[in-house]
């Protein structure tokens, strides 16, 4: 490959540019009028624009992505995360234009997006799943039934969502027949698609996922898991890898599980397999994520890998660079996805960042969407950057997590840095024993 047309924006643009750079590949980025003058689109060797600010009119025009890729001389399509990564009809108009899409085939796109049919693939495969309807549900009387027969609490899915949205819990048929049409109609507007099912809501849970990569020749291997249980609205904040406190059986059954489930689905390149675990460490399948993960960084990290470019060699039909033996993990690193939001109440702060001042630190990577004197504006995720720690433990990585928090200026917006300040030194986190619930239940949020 030699001309990488980059269909995202942001962070993770930028991402892809440096290693595409390291391997003296020429890359085209594509902004909004919103996005105009963000560092990714300067660090491009080629930048167009592609449409007005709404998604609707620009990161998500595929045809005319495609139109530009052909016109510039592309040889392929890096998605990146969100917007068309895991749409498999994308996939299928880049192959028809003669481009690699450097991601997992459509059909493996289609079939894993279904959440439904992810359910019944993963089954087949033998991966233990979440006690659910295990089918879409039509009438709010149907779920009922099946809610009764689960037990409350449940969660009610949109069966093409991701990312926890589409997500809701219900503690009784009260909340499911408050919910249920609403939860249909907003499927439709944000997937296309009002499928729901429902499955068992697992208490005090911990969400752990297993980055996984196949290639064209019938090999896939794991690089180890990370733990993403400090969320808020069922969306991740923070990751780190490796897990803090599952016992090396469970790593060892966990990363097998996920490895399993590519080699059933003939997986290629870069994906993710997210599981569900309760308080005794069982694990059940939640979702397969078919494009590269926001927290890849951390297991970049801990094993010294560069994943942007293990997808562009799977892409171009290379064998996997290392066999599962020759895989290493070292150390330990954390992930802060700063966003430009109440660190309380968790609202969107969009405005123009006036100052963004960090630390220098060799086991410290920012991966900038913004810098100084950009506008955060309302049409996308409100990321400003992610934070990623190294260290040679995990006592060492928070270490230097709260050094960096205690440097990091942002003016002009509100942040969530106080909150991660506090998150690094309060005990609960330190110790590695928390859940899903962590933010919701502790008292530093406030």
């Amino acid at each position: 490959m030699k001309k990488i047309l980059i269909a995202n924006r942001g962070e993770i643009a930028s991402r892809i540019i440096e290693t595409c750079q390291k391997m003296q590949i020429e890359t085209i980025a594509i902004y909004s009028d919103a996005d105009q003058d963000l560092p990714y689109v300067k660090a491009a060797d080629y930048s167009f624009r592609i449409g007005e600010a709404p998604v609707a009119k620009s990161y998500l025009l595929a045809d005319d992505i495609l139109d530009l890729a052909v016109r510039e001389g592309a040889d392929a399509i890096h998605p990146g995360y969100g917007f068309l990564s895991e749409n498999s009809e994308f996939v299928k108009k880049t192959e028809q234009r003669g481009l690699v899409f450097i991601g997992p085939p459509s059909s493996v796109i289609e079939k894993m997006g279904d959440k439904v049919t992810a359910r019944k693939t993963m089954q087949e495969a033998g991966i233990p799943v979440v006690p659910g309807s295990g089918f879409a549900i039509g009438t709010v009387d149907e779920a009922a039934v099946i809610a009764e027969r689960i037990g409350y609490p449940v969660m009610l899915k949109a069966s093409g969502g991701g990312g926890g949205i589409g997500m809701q819990l219900l503690e009784s048929r009260e909340d499911l027949e408050k919910v249920f049409v609403s939860a249909k109609t907003r499927a439709k507007a944000y997937f296309g698609n009002d499928e729901v099912f429902l499955e068992k809501y697992i208490s005090e849970s911990r969400h752990i996922e297993v980055q996984i990569f196949g290639d064209d020749h019938g090999h896939a291997v794991h690089l180890f898991e990370r733990e993403c249980s400090v969320q808020r609205r069922n969306q991740k904040v923070i990751e780190e890898a490796p897990s803090p406190s599952i016992s090396e059986e469970t790593r060892r059954n966990i990363c097998g599980a996920a490895v399993k489930a590519a080699l059933h689905v003939g997986y290629r390149n870069a994906g993710t397999v997210e599981f569900i675990m309760d308080e005794k460490e069982q694990f059940y399948f939640l979702e397969m994520n078919t494009r590269l993960q926001v927290e890849h960084r951390v297991t970049e990290m801990i094993t010294s890998l560069d994943l942007v470019k293990w997808q562009i060699l799977a892409a171009d039909g290379k064998v996997l660079p290392l066999s599962q033996s020759e895989i290493r993990k070292l150390g330990h690193a954390l992930e802060f996805r700063i966003y430009a939001e109440d660190p309380v109440r968790f609202i969107p702060s969009p405005g123009k960042l006036n100052a963004f001042t960090y630390p220098e630190h060799a086991d410290f990577v920012l991966d900038r969407t913004y810098e100084e004197g950009n506008q955060i504006t309302p049409f996308y995720d409100p990321l400003i950057a992610k934070a990623v720690v190294y260290g040679e433990n995990r006592d060492k990585a928070l270490e230097k997590a709260s050094e960096v928090f205690e440097n990091v200026r942002i003016e002009g917006v509100k942040s969530n840095v106080p909150l991660f300040s506090k998150i690094v030194k309060d005990d609960v986190f330190k110790s590695g024993q928390y859940n899903t619930s962590y933010l919701q239940q502790s008292k530093i949020v406030g």
